[in-house]
């Protein structure tokens, strides 16, 4: 895919930040003195993390060059580092990991939370959550609009860049041999938007870009114009005109 966009990801930036709110909320780590926060995107959470433990050292990590740009601009006295998870190891002493939104996108990462969670001191905690949304509408259209002509050679592979994340059943069993005290748990959030475009503005900062990231403009345009259509049959408005996007995520709380 091509880099991130922080400014399109950012659009909306108060809802995408609340379940990392969330999920912070539940870390029961008092005063770590290093804290990393995979994923970090714009520095949206990253702040939640500066917000909570002041006194602590607190890496942000991405594999996006935009994204750790903004990142930077937003919290300059704070370290950013450019890594793929998938490669990358916590600096000695890293008490906490928190992971909001990112491995989710990491073939095989249930192999990485076991080895991130392995390198904790005892008492340290791993944190993290994942959309888990690859079955409501609003992915499923895009998968349903990528295999019509003339969007099918282009972006059949399009749709195997997420797959759909285990059961809690799987996380438990191969995470609780590690730690002393494990919380999993689904949060299904109705975002209120203004509109089924609205929808669509919300994903192609994520979850959209596979699909349109190939395209060149004028296809891109087609693209969109099909999967809006079949968005705002899908969402319909409620009462005031508004429209909700449900969207379902897990939530990982493992303490060594």
């Amino acid at each position: 895919m091509a880099d991130w966009n922080a400014e399109q990801y950012l659009k909306y930036e108060d809802e995408r930040t609340r379940p990392a709110r969330d999920l912070l909320a539940q870390v029961p780590n008092q005063a770590p003195g290093k804290v990393v926060d995979v994923g970090c995107g714009p520095g949206n959470s990253t702040e939640l993390l500066v917000e909570r433990w002041p006194q602590a050292s607190v890496l942000g990590v991405d594999t996006s060059a935009d994204m750790l740009r903004q990142a930077r601009e937003r919290l300059p006295q704070h370290k950013f580092i450019e890594a793929n998870v998938a490669h990358w190891a916590p600096p000695a002493g890293t008490e906490v990991i928190f992971a909001n939104a990112v491995f989710q996108w990491v073939p095989d990462h249930l192999k990485h939370l076991k080895r991130l969670l392995g390198a904790l001191p005892s008492g340290g905690t791993l944190a993290v959550q994942m959309p888990d949304n690859l079955d409501e509408p609003s992915h499923i259209m895009m998968r349903e609009v990528a295999f019509q002509e003339p969007f099918r050679n282009q972006l059949s592979k399009a749709a195997e860049l997420r797959d759909s994340l285990p059961k809690p059943g799987t996380y438990y069993d191969e995470l609780r041999p590690l730690c002393s005290r494990l919380e999993i748990w689904h949060t299904i959030y109705n975002h209120v938007l203004d509109d089924a475009p609205a929808i669509v503005e919300w994903v192609k900062g994520t979850g959209l870009r596979p699909f349109i990231d190939p395209l060149d403009m004028p296809e891109r345009k087609a693209y969109v114009a099909a999967y809006t259509a079949r968005i705002a049959a899908a969402y319909p408005p409620q009462a005031d005109g508004k429209v909700l996007l449900r969207f379902p995520r897990i939530f990982i709380v493992a303490v060594k």
